[in-house]
Formats: C-alpha cells, sequence, structure tokens
C-alpha cells in the first residue's frame, strides 16, 4: 500500500484485528440491508442503511448536515474519532469516506478488502448488535470543493481540460439498464455525451481489495483519465462515483477531482440536457 499517494487513508485487515479494541476507533458497516449486519459483522461495527439514513426518498444523497450530526451522534462518532468505514458491495467504505469528508470529518480510513476480505481470512464475526452511548457531533458546512453540480457538468460536455468519467456498468453506459434493470415507462437510459466509460469495480482485484497504484495508473491512462485533466465521475446516486472520486484523489494523487453526486439520478431526469446510447 506504500506506493500509493496517500497510503494512510487505507488500512488492512490485520490493521483492525490489533484495533478492534481501541475507545477511539468506530467501525462502521454500510448496507442496503440489514440483514447480512444481523447475521454476521466484524465485531463492534456499526450499521448504516444506504437506504434510510444516507439517501432521501427520490435517492439523491442525504446531505443535510442536522441529519448528518444525528446519525453521527447515534453511532457514538465524536468529531475526534478515527472511522473505519466497510461494507458487503464492493467499493461502499470508499463513498462514505467521501461523504465524510464532504462534511468536514477528519479521521476517516477505508478496510481494504472490506467484509469479503474479512471473512475470507476466518476472523472474527459478531451476531450481538453493537451498542454505544451517544455523543455530540457537530458537522462543518458541506465542503464544495469536493462537489460538481449538474449545470458545471453540462457546461463540461466537450471541453478538453474536463473529463466526464462514467464508472456504472456497460449496460447502464449503453443504455440497456435503468440502474440495475431495464428502464420503466419515462425513465431515460443512456450517458452524458463525450463521457469516457471505465466501470468502477475494474480497479479492484478478486479479494475486494484495491489494485496496486501502477495497476490503477495504467487502467485510468489507458482510458485517457490522466492528471492533467479535471475528473467529474458520475454513476447512478453518487456512490460509484464517490468511490472512484477516492481511488483518483488518495490513491493516484490526481489533483482536480470533484464527485457529480447527482450523478444519472438527476441527469436524466432534467429538463434539456444531452443523453447519447
Amino acid at each position: 500500500m506504500s506506493q500509493y499517494a496517500d497510503p494512510s487513508v487505507i488500512v488492512d485487515t490485520q490493521w483492525l484485528a490489533n484495533h478492534l479494541n481501541d475507545p477511539n476507533i468506530r467501525i462502521i458497516e454500510v448496507d442496503m440491508s440489514p440483514e447480512p449486519y444481523k447475521n454476521a459483522h466484524i465485531p463492534g461495527a456499526v450499521f448504516w442503511n444506504i437506504f434510510a439514513e444516507l439517501l432521501l426518498p427520490d435517492l439523491k444523497m442525504n446531505l443535510d448536515a442536522r441529519a448528518f450530526e444525528k446519525l453521527m451522534a447515534r453511532s457514538a462518532i465524536t468529531n475526534d474519532t478515527t472511522v473505519i468505514a466497510y461494507g458487503s458491495y464492493p467499493g461502499t467504505g470508499a463513498w462514505i469516506f467521501w461523504l465524510l469528508k464532504v462534511f468536514g470529518h477528519e479521521n476517516i480510513r477505508v478496510l481494504n478488502g472490506g467484509y469479503q476480505k474479512w471473512k475470507s481470512e476466518g476472523r472474527p464475526l459478531a451476531t450481538e448488535l453493537s451498542t454505544f452511548a451517544s455523543t455530540d457531533y457537530h458537522a462543518r458546512g458541506i465542503d464544495a470543493h469536493l462537489r460538481v453540480l449538474h449545470n458545471e457538468v453540462q457546461a463540461s460536455i466537450g471541453r478538453s481540460d474536463r473529463l466526464l468519467l462514467d464508472v456504472r456498468t456497460p449496460q447502464e453506459y449503453s443504455g440497456e439498464w435503468f440502474f440495475d434493470r431495464p428502464p420503466k415507462a419515462g425513465e431515460l437510459t443512456g450517458h452524458i455525451p463525450g463521457a469516457v466509460h471505465l466501470e468502477h469495480i475494474l480497479t479492484l482485484n478478486e479479494d475486494g481489495t484495491f489494485k496496486s497504484f501502477n495497476e490503477l495508473k495504467n487502467l485510468y491512462t489507458s482510458k485517457g483519465i490522466t492528471p492533467d485533466k479535471e475528473v467529474f465521475p458520475y454513476c447512478a446516486i453518487g456512490g460509484r462515483s464517490g468511490y472512484t472520486w477516492f481511488v483518483l484523489k488518495y490513491l493516484l494523487g490526481y489533483p482536480n477531482v470533484r464527485n457529480y453526486d447527482g450523478s444519472w439520478n438527476e441527469w436524466s431526469r432534467l429538463p434539456d440536457v444531452a443523453i447519447k446510447r
């Protein structure tokens, strides 16, 4: 991991095993359903529900500071707590890294390989729910430097100094799918014109860990995704693109990356925007 631009943002499973009882660490498991967490999770992990706590009913990212403060407080996280994030879905922890950084939380790390690697190594798992006393948490104002909004995305189409990066599945990019299924009536599919496609999961090894610095560098540069450009990744609801922001900025050291967290969920519903299939 030492080759990465900032290796301090990642912890491996052995490091976490050695720090399970550290009082200044809070482990967060993030998933779309609480059932996997209830069945077995890393000891001491607190569960965050993607649909109930991180997204609004219209699937936009919940960036309300008050809601974020309540989530952190009920998770027994203070402004000084080191958060270790993971999920059952590849890349979830890196998306949570982006989300916490948006609200100014300083100490956040991603578990390399996530739950998949932890379980495969036969490390301890818990079934009892983790309960901690609530804390008092104060969020900073949203860091606008980590986000790009749709009007700037639209103005970037065709610019050589900016690159729109679609990190969804090939089926979503081609217009075959809307999110994870064929489109229903009124749902528009396709991609933003000029967007380069590179599915986010290609940055991971089979065991769920990040590929090496050189492998990642070659993967992105082979698609013309180079550090001299300002890169705007997008996906369906901003999670996979938040993951990609992390990889580009912290693992590869790209200086100008912002997550389009509105992503296809927003773009496909805007009036008078260009869509290509």
